[in-house]
Formats: structure tokens, C-alpha cells, sequence
């Protein structure tokens, strides 16, 4: 297919609309953890297909759309109605309904075929797949209209679909009208999960649902910003799905590609997001790691008092506080400079606040202490421990100032002093 004719433009308009849309729908349905219901949903439109052609006879557009749209409400319905009425989760009642509605759809599609005369041309089989490349004008015209809609609505209505989204026990009683935005919503999303199903079909609508406002979340923490993102990763995914349908020498769905694009954007963001990307996590996982060691060393140092420690096992944290200045080696190992006592002194006087805070105020028992100080303390801010210094010398626990670390808190030095 010839990425320059009529027909591949028509697709590549109507996939990249569908993408934005359903991206930025999809995020509140991300956000609400009910991101499987657009699966359920996309699985209970397709007995309407069906419905709607033996109600009508024919293969209009409009009115497969409505019947389709009519049994994803009854299927959204049903989920909620599952939910509240019996002892049955949310998740299973999704899987019911997706199962039950979609074995419907099957035996009616077979229905259409044997007992109508132009049921073999009706064509329903291709809803489940998608057929992106029969998109005409008016599939566009269709979901453009939906695309104007869905977005105003999300403006509109914003501040009550970031409510519904957070807090919606808050909003409902602060007298919000939960249920009824409940209802637009799910609304918006069986519309935007019937228009969709001519392009990548019953099957893979619910991911394009779901891939482009989890691959945004992975970016930002602030929902505006969040809405952006998925429909830029949506629409991206739904135009560059289309490009690489069209380019690909064998007869490839654009469907499944678009799926595979999305996807795609959301590998690079689990990777390479700056603050919940794994590259990042496991970057601050090194730096802890390193910062943890090399404290522990000081406080060691610091904990001994004496010129120097033999002990080779902290060479790596140990080369590494030398070229801060704290250490030196010697001949009999590593001994601590000016700077590195000081510092020894910061770390080992954070370490025995926090051991004398879990013991006196938070009543953690004296054998668990240690290592719930150890923690703790390689992340305790110099404000914190200003705080807590502060605290505990108003408990007479500990002096005030900036001088020597102090003593290990009684019950440890006694639990130290018992034979093992």
C-alpha cells in the first residue's frame, strides 16, 4: 500500500485521532485502576454488532455503532451491578462479563451468517481484529466528532474528572454527583471504544486504552501533564502504526502494529523516564548503595576511635571517601583526616538520635533498633536530624550543639555487653 494514496491518508488521520482520544480517556481509566473495564467494554460492543445488522439488515455504519454502543452500556452496567450488589470483586466481574458478552457476540455473529442472505457480506468478523484499511471518510468524519466531544467533555469537566479519579468517596460526601460523572465517563469511553473498533477491532482496543496512560505515567506526577502525554504516545502510536502498516512488504494489519507502537512507547518509558524509569530507580538504587557504604564507614571509623583500621573489606567506599578528603591510607590501613571526623561525627550523631527516638518515643524494642537505624539513617535529611535533635534534647535525652556524637542509648550498650 502506497504510503501517498487517498486511502492510507484516510487511515492514518482516523488512527492518529483515534490515539489521542483514546489516550487521553485512558488515562482517568489508569488512574481509577480500571483499566481492564475498556476491555470489557470493547468485548461487550460486539454483540451489538450483530444486533443492530439483524435489526436493520444492512452494514451502515451508524447503526452498527449504536447497537454496539447500546450492549457496552448494558455490559458497563452489569460490571457496576455485579459490584455492588454481590460479594464478587471487580476484577472477576469484569472477566464474567467480558467472557459471557463476547461468547454472545460469537454465537450471533454465526446467526447473522446462517439465517440472512447477505450475512456472509456483513463482515462482522473484521470488528474483531480490526480493518483499518476499509476506514473511509466517514469513519474520520466519525471519530473526529467523538474526538471534539470526548476532549471537551475532559475539559469541561476537569476539576469533577480529577475528583472522580483521586477521591471520589471526598466528592461524594462533600454531595458531589459521583454516580452521574461516573456515568459520563464510562459514557465517553463506550463511545470512544466503538468508534475505535473499526480500526483495531474488538481484541486490541482495551490497549489502546491502557498502554498510552500507563507509558505517560511513567513521566509525571501532575494529571495535566499526564492527559498531554498519552495523547501524544497515543497519537504517535496510532500514526506511526499506520506508516509502518503501509510500509511493511507483507499484508500486515495496521491493528496490530499500532498496538505493537504503543507498546514500544511504553518499554522506552518503564526505561528511560527520569524519575520512575527502571534506569533511573536502579541509578539512585547505586548512589544509595554507594552513599550507604561509605557512611558506614565513617561511622565505623568513627565508632572504633582509634588512627587506623585495618580491615581491608571497605577498600572501594574507602578510595571513594578518600577522594572527598575524609580518609587517608596508611601503612596499617585507613585513617580519618580533619574533614572525615567531622563528617564520621554527622553520620555516627544521626545514627544514635534515630536509635534513641525508635527506643524512647516510638517504642521499637531495643533488639530491633539497630538495624531499623540502619535503614533509616542513610536517608535522614540534615533538617530531619536538626528536628530530632531538637526534640529529644527538650526530652532531656540528649545535649544540645554541635558537639561529639552521643552516647548509645543504655539498653543497647547493655545488650551489647551480654554474652551471646
Amino acid at each position: 500500500m502506497n504510503w501517498l494514496a487517498y486511502n492510507t491518508l484516510i487511515v492514518l488521520a482516523g488512527t492518529s485521532l483515534l490515539g489521542i482520544v483514546a489516550g487521553v480517556l485512558g488515562s482517568y481509566m489508569v488512574l481509577r485502576r480500571r483499566a481492564l473495564l475498556g476491555d470489557a467494554l470493547s468485548h461487550a460492543a460486539y454483540p451489538g454488532l450483530g444486533l443492530a445488522f439483524l435489526i436493520t439488515g444492512q452494514r451502515h455504519f451508524g447503526g452498527l455503532l449504536t447497537g454496539a454502543f447500546a450492549t457496552a452500556l448494558i455490559g458497563s452496567w452489569t460490571v457496576g451491578a455485579i459490584r455492588r450488589h454481590t460479594r464478587v470483586k471487580e476484577d472477576a466481574a469484569i472477566g464474567i462479563v467480558l467472557s459471557v458478552f463476547f461468547g454472545l457476540g460469537v454465537v450471533v455473529s454465526r446467526i447473522v451468517q446462517n439465517t440472512t442472505t447477505t450475512g456472509s457480506k456483513a463482515g462482522l468478523d473484521s470488528f474483531i481484529f480490526g480493518k483499518s484499511s476499509g476506514m473511509v471518510a466517514a469513519d474520520v468524519r466519525a471519530i473526529l466528532l467523538v474526538g471534539v466531544v470526548v476532549l471537551a467533555a475532559t475539559l469541561l469537566l476537569a476539576k469533577e474528572f480529577r475528583l472522580l479519579a483521586f477521591d471520589p468517596d471526598f466528592g461524594r460526601v462533600q454531595g458531589w454527583p459521583i454516580l452521574l460523572l461516573d456515568i459520563i465517563m464510562m459514557s465517553l469511553v463506550c463511545v470512544t471504544t466503538i468508534v475505535g473498533l473499526p480500526a483495531v477491532g474488538v481484541v486490541l482496543m482495551a490497549a489502546l486504552l491502557i498502554i498510552p496512560g500507563a507509558a505517560a505515567r511513567f513521566w509525571t506526577d501532575r494529571l495535566g501533564r499526564m492527559l498531554w502525554l498519552a495523547g501524544l504516545f497515543g497519537g504517535v502510536a496510532g500514526a506511526c502504526g499506520t506508516l509502518a502498516s503501509a510500509w511493511a512488504p507483507s499484508n500486515v494489519g495496521a491493528g496490530p502494529v499500532i498496538i505493537l507502537t504503543a507498546a514500544g512507547c511504553f518499554l522506552f518509558s518503564m526505561l528511560a523516564a527520569p524519575r520512575r524509569g527502571a534506569v533511573a530507580r536502579m541509578l539512585r538504587h547505586v548512589a544509595l548503595a554507594r552513599r550507604v557504604a561509605m557512611q558506614n564507614l565513617l561511622r565505623t571509623l568513627y565508632e572504633l576511635s582509634e588512627p587506623a583500621w585495618p580491615d581491608p573489606a571497605p577498600l572501594r567506599p574507602g578510595r571513594r571517601a578518600a577522594a572527598r578528603g575524609w580518609v587517608e591510607p596508611n601503612s596499617d590501613g585507613w585513617r580519618l583526616t580533619g574533614a572525615g571526623w567531622q563528617r564520621a561525627a554527622e553520620v555516627t550523631r544521626a545514627h544514635r538520635l534515630w536509635e534513641i527516638f525508635l527506643i524512647e518515643e516510638a517504642q521499637v524494642a531495643p533488639t530491633l533498633v539497630d538495624r531499623d537505624a540502619e535503614q533509616v539513617e542513610h536517608v535522614l535529611e540534615p533538617a530531619t536530624v536538626r528536628h530530632l535533635e531538637q526534640r529529644l534534647a527538650e526530652l532531656g535525652l540528649v545535649p544540645q550543639g554541635l558537639g561529639a556524637a552521643p552516647r548509645r542509648h543504655a539498653a543497647l550498650e547493655e545488650l551489647e555487653e551480654a554474652p551471646s
